[in-house]
């Protein structure tokens, strides 16, 4: 006799499997509850079942789709010949590990907002032209935007990684609370100023490599100019700066080593700018002659978060109000509101922005005001390519975790202390490789326009641990680890991976081969690249100027001195690590 369960019908196999993943959410919470007192154990139970809970309602919502992830296993070992230059560029890696932490340092030490990285982009072209490669600068009509080549022929090898940083997030690195270099300036609250040296060291040392073996192949560098506002990859795109590209290796500041494939993860996005024209007046003796920009901005913020009860779970909205007007007693004629509207797929976004318009439309009719928008970004949801991955995960498997010692824990356990979390220190085994999501249990997150690159040439990004475990983000916590031993570190062994992985891509053209299969026969298959923005959108490459007028005189007095301090640490006169 065949089990029951074969003559039950789909949907309701469906309902049974979601039944049973939902008593075993609910007795993950029981079982952790009956066993700890803790609170934070309890709400990291609560969490855990609230996640399984909701991926089994988002299955059942969308008629019990969702499969389990697709089998995935690092890439075999090349020819001996490319294993031995491998493990060369690695070691040359490592011979340059002061070169690597004064990049990282000084970069560390501009602390430049998006669009406005122009001593960051000049130090970094300086060193790049300095070690014989060739520089375009100003791409795209950004003046902060650049690239570099070195080399001839196929294969053609983008290597890059973001510059900018965040607003208010100053911060002494290596001290384990909130102790800002200047009070109201911005800093690496995110990392990003270790992205970009990594890929020099690496480059520099499969340079050294090519000219000896003779070997053809063309590396170009370019930085990612302010990804914080995802403001610039879209028109890097439209500018044809990956036309001639055969891989794209991009790094991303993480708190590990670590690389994934395929979509299933994040969102992407619009960021739109709605801006709304009135007519000014007396707001005490002829308020009724006023037409306010301002009431329509409110009145347009009202109806959105009302409308988010309406809207997918995936969705993250979220506006600041850029203008309010000029003073209490004037009717604001001028009034401006920036949303970021985020989804899992390119038709959600697309409709998100469809009823942003409408809300803004409505708001303009409700107070006898205009409203005209502004895309000021944008990024497409990112799908990483499964050959790449799978190559450069098995270089993360043989180049390893770096030794933290004792400072290093002490730093990443005391800012973990100073916030709350779990005092877990730093990463000590890397993580699995991930990917083969299945994009239908998708239930968002962050977005980055690396996304819309990934598009458009076979992409992966590449984790390293400059970072520490469980902080906020885009905060002044996450600018501590940036200047110090541990992203020195951390930034050394993912330049030793993205050389071993560049390596695998100029000498091993079946896997470069591969990549483009995936793309064209499975990632892109059924969905092309059609970017956000159109002909007429420009980049918005005057956003910033004002706080970095305000501060870089300031800021300028902390810039790093490597001809006089070995470190950015040693230049401030912070004792490693400082904690409470």
């Amino acid at each position: 006799m065949r089990n029951a369960e074969t003559f039950l019908s789909p949907q309701s196999q469906i309902r049974n499997s979601q039944s049973a993943f939902h008593n075993d959410a609910v007795h993950l919470v029981y079982r952790l509850r009956m066993r700890t007192s803790s609170p934070f154990a309890i709400t990291t139970a609560l969490s855990a079942g609230l996640a399984l809970l909701l991926a089994v309602s988002v299955a059942a919502q969308r008629g019990g789709r969702g499969a389990p992830p697709v089998p995935s296993t690092p890439t075999p070992p090349g020819p001996q010949h490319v294993e031995d230059l491998k493990r060369e560029a690695a070691a040359d890696v490592d011979s340059m590990r002061v070169m690597t932490q004064q990049m990282v340092d000084q970069v560390f030490s501009f602390g430049e907002l998006g669009f406005q990285e122009f001593e960051t982009s000049k130090y970094l072209t300086g060193v790049l032209e300095k070690n014989g490669f060739k520089v375009e600068r100003g791409y795209a009509g950004v003046p902060t935007a650049w690239f570099a080549t070195w080399g001839s022929g196929k294969p053609v090898i983008a290597i890059g990684s973001d510059i900018d940083d965040i607003p208010q997030a100053s911060q002494k690195p290596g001290v384990a609370y909130h102790d800002p270099i200047i009070e109201g300036a911005p800093g690496h609250g995110e990392g990003h100023n270790s992205g970009v040296p990594l890929n020099i060291t690496a480059a520099l040392a499969v340079k050294k490599i090519m000219e000896r073996e003779h070997l053809p192949g063309t590396l170009k560098l370019w930085p990612g100019v302010a990804e914080e506002l995802v403001g610039t990859k879209a028109y890097f795109i439209r500018s044809g700066l990956f036309r001639d590209v055969d891989v794209s290796l991009f790094a991303h500041v993480g708190a590990n080593l670590g690389v994934g494939w395929g979509g299933g993860f994040g969102t992407g996005l619009v960021s739109v700018e709605y801006s709304f024209t009135g007519e000014s007046a007396h707001a005490a003796a002829a308020p009724w002659r006023g037409r306010s920009a301002l009431d329509a901005v409110e009145l347009m913020d009202v109806a959105w978060n009302f409308r988010r009860e309406h809207l997918r779970l995936q969705q993250r909205s979220h506006y600041v109000i850029t203008n309010g007007g000029d003073q209490p007693n004037v009717v604001p004629q001028n009034a401006s509101v920036w949303y970021y509207f985020r989804e899992t797929d390119y038709e959600h976004i697309k409709a998100l922005r469809a009823i942003g318009d409408t809300l803004a439309k409505a708001a303009a009719m409700m107070t006898d005001t205009t409203v005209t928008s502004r895309i000021l970004g944008s990024a497409w949801p990112q799908h990483m390519n499964k050959t790449v991955a799978e190559t450069m995960y098995a270089n993360i498997l043989s180049v390893g975790l770096p030794t933290w010692d004792a400072a290093d824990v002490a730093l990443a356990k005391g800012i973990q202390k100073e916030l709350k979390q779990p005092e877990v220190g730093l990463a000590t085994r890397i993580g699995p490789l991930r990917g083969g999501q299945d994009p239908e249990l998708n239930m968002g997150g962050p977005s980055d326009d690396i996304g819309d690159v990934s598009w458009v040439v076979p992409t992966v990004t590449l984790g390293y641990p400059a970072n520490i475990p469980n902080l906020p983000g885009h905060n002044w916590a996450n600018a501590i680890a940036s200047a110090t031993p541990i992203a020195h570190k951390g930034v050394t062994a993912g330049a030793k991976v993205q050389a071993m992985t560049i390596i695998d891509m100029l000498m091993r053209p079946e896997l470069v081969q591969g990549a483009w299969d995936y793309f064209r026969n499975i990632q892109t298959k059924d969905q092309k690249y059609i970017p956000f923005i159109t002909d007429a959108d420009q980049p918005a490459i005057t956003m910033n100027a004002k706080i970095l007028d305000r501060y870089r005189a300031e800021m300028k007095k902390y810039y790093y001195d490597p001809t006089k301090y070995k470190t950015y640490l040693e230049q401030l006169g912070i004792t490693y690590p400082t904690v409470r």
